[in-house]
């Protein structure tokens, strides 16, 4: 099982980068963090407020013990900082991952493996 954490955080346009620029060294922790496969806090170019959160854990086991730790703690004390207007993450536990491009190298939406 795979877990896919993916948000927004939409902080004043004014704010953004230098919030983004600060949390480099807790995103840093945050993957070095055993099960923490993905971590990203990417800045949205059509939104110049936006931030885009996206993370991929290896288990729940896992997350709760980032969620649990000084990485997580430090990140949201660190945006609390910033005057975040809103805020929404999403978790997904994921059963069945596989690649977009199929053995024949086109793009599918359709999932190849049978799950039992």
């Amino acid at each position: 099982m795979v877990i896919v954490i993916a948000g927004e955080v939409d902080f004043p346009p004014e704010n953004r980068a230098q919030a983004l620029s600060g949390a480099k060294a807790l995103i840093d922790m945050a993957l070095a963090e055993p099960g923490c496969r993905h971590y990203a806090w990417t800045a949205d170019p059509h939104d110049t407020g936006r931030v885009h959160v996206f993370e991929q854990w290896d288990s729940a086991e896992e997350l709760q013990a980032h969620l649990d730790g000084e990485a997580y703690r430090g990140m949201l004390a660190h945006l609390s900082g910033y005057s975040i207007l809103n805020a929404e993450t999403r978790k997904y536990r994921c059963d069945l991952v596989e690649p977009v491009y199929g053995p024949d190298g086109v793009a599918t939406a359709t999932f190849l493996t049978a799950k039992d």
